[in-house]
């Protein structure tokens, strides 16, 4: 391993850089990435400015499907269904250590619905042309309880049973980080932009931004600017005009975690159509299940946005028609909520009936502003944001070749020999793809970094440290929430777990005693974020 992959490296690279840069692209989710690692490989020179930490706002936040979207499918959108349901078959190519196909159940009340949603589910097979995710096909109520054992077996006469894809979302976000870097890009979180560099007419020329570490603000030149802030681009849009209209609303979604015996198995279910009209979701991830999601009205978007009571009751409410054993707030580990960026259309339309199509914008100073879409989209999205802006830096054309371009890590690493290892192990770990070949090579020279940090979870301290020296990890949060997922499953837990990986940080990160307390402090702040209690 290199030290392409170290965040200090990187802020050197990106403040002493004379040559202005191609792109300098704001904003590191799945959108921002996905556009880095396209005009990365298509040879420009790049930059993206992260304000926290990668995967922060709503690409860490997400109901870890990669799918078509049924619910899209409901509202007629095809051209969205088609186009997402071939990126689906891409990422599985790309990036098989992350993603991986999901068997879903449909449970149906009347043999109506059953050929009401079968001919859904035929036509979502038609839109397919990937052979990796199974047909589906109409199940009778025996063979459902099979699949789903604590399913409430009133609540259903039959079903349909199909596949979508299952990911992890900001470890999938953090692997493109790297591969973007191996293609050559700049890569920096805790950088916030404060300012557009423009003349009083003319296209923007640069940014200055804020390191949060050191507190400095650095000036850059770019040749074209990229924002990609999701649900706060208009923050962005006003630095370059403070009157511009806002181009987004915002909905929150929120998402509950029990524990795996809950609703064991690995089969999912959904629930295609609640009282109130939305889509729920019950699905196996890291042994845990996940409870999704909610579609709230926001007025505005918040870095670390809160359930609400009305979200949580929703989903407790709704689990209880289709769960045996019900659950409620107690059984509950985390919830954590996330932001959509929806694109502003027509007055009075609900948030859940707007679409999930991105939006690129550019402004008169060359502004480039990219927002809504979806995860399973994000490489579609990135591609047609570098097409725009190489027309702006009028650019020879180039063509993207990322429908083709392995994910950093892809080649899954098998543990099947590794006897120190549980099978509930080796599938945690595999989210690590090649790279854990020298996780446990680390592990091999120290054994001390083997042990776990708590029983609960499968975290060894060989993580921590992979984290920071790898994957650009600066602060507990981002080892705890985004890297190891530790606070999105359980956040007691995390809260834990905490006090030790600060300790470990600290060593490799040559930091003090002052900062030890403040990682403490700020990290059980975010903490309680995610503890399941009426807020």
């Amino acid at each position: 391993m290199t030290s392409t992959f170290h965040r200090d490296d990187h802020l050197e690279r990106a403040i002493g850089t004379e040559e202005p840069f191609d792109l300098i692209i704001i904003g590191g989710g799945a959108s921002g990435v996905g556009t880095a690692v396209d005009a990365a490989s298509r040879g420009l020179s790049v930059l993206l400015l992260e304000g926290s930490d990668f995967g922060k706002g709503t690409s860490s936040r997400s109901t870890k499907l990669i799918h078509g979207g049924v619910r899209y499918l409901q509202q007629g959108n095809i051209g969205l269904v088609r186009e997402s349901l071939r990126e689906r078959a891409l990422l599985l190519n790309n990036a098989p250590h992350l993603v991986h196909p999901l068997e879903f159940v449909l449970p149906c009340r009347s043999q109506f619905e059953v050929a009401f949603y079968w001919f859904g589910m035929k036509l979502y097979d038609c839109l397919s042309s990937s052979r990796q995710f199974p047909s589906s096909k109409r199940l009778k109520h025996a063979p459902i309880r099979e699949r789903l054992p604590e399913l409430e077996p009133t609540s259903f006469v039959a079903g349909i049973a199909y596949h979508d894809g299952q990911f992890d979302d900001s470890r999938l976000l953090i692997n493109l980080v790297q591969t973007a870097a191996e293609q050559g890009a700049v890569m920096l979180n805790g950088a916030k932009v404060v300012e557009l560099i423009k003349p009083e007419r003319g296209a923007i020329e640069g940014v200055c931004f804020l390191d949060i570490e050191t507190d400095k603000v650095h000036r850059v030149r770019g040749r074209c600017v990229i924002n990609t802030t999701g649900p706060f681009c208009d923050d962005i849009r006003r630095l370059d005009r403070s009157d511009v209209e806002p181009l987004v609303t915002s909905s929150q979604g929120i998402h509950l975690v029990l524990p795996g015996a809950f609703f064991p198995g690995s089969t999912a279910l959904i629930v295609p159509k609640t009282k109130d009209g939305r889509v729920m979701f019950i699905i196996p991830w890291h042994q845990h299940v996940l409870l999704g999601t909610t579609d709230t009205p926001i007025p505005r978007a918040l870095e670390e946005p809160t359930p609400l009571n009305d979200e949580i009751d929703f989903l407790l409410r709704t689990a209880e028609v289709y769960m045996h054993r019900k659950p409620t707030l107690q059984d509950c580990l985390s919830v954590f909520a996330g932001i959509r960026p929806l694109v502003k259309q027509r007055k009075n339309v609900a948030t859940s009936a707007l679409s999930r199509d991105h939006t690129i914008e550019v402004s008169s100073s060359k502004l480039v502003t990219m927002t809504g879409g979806k995860w399973t989209t994000y490489r579609k999205m990135g591609a047609d944001c570098v097409d725009r802006a190489m027309a702006i830096l009028q650019c020879s054309p180039r063509t993207s070749a990322t429908h083709q371009l392995p994910v950093h890590g892809s080649v899954r690493y098998n543990l099947a020999n590794q006897n120190s290892m549980s099978n509930h192990e080796s599938k945690w770990h595999d989210v690590y793809g090649t790279d854990l070949v020298e996780i446990e090579q680390m592990i091999q020279g120290d054994a001390s970094l083997g042990e776990r940090f708590h029983p609960s979870l499968p975290i060894r301290r060989a993580e921590v440290l992979w984290a920071v020296r790898h994957e650009w990890a600066r602060t507990v949060e981002d080892v705890l929430a985004r890297r190891t997922r530790a606070l999105f499953l359980n956040a007691a837990v995390a809260r834990e777990m905490a006090p030790e990986v600060v300790r470990l940080m600290a060593q490799e990160l040559g930091r003090d005693s002052v900062w030890e307390n403040k990682q403490r402090a700020a990290f059980e702040k975010s903490a309680m974020c995610y503890v399941p209690h009426q807020k």
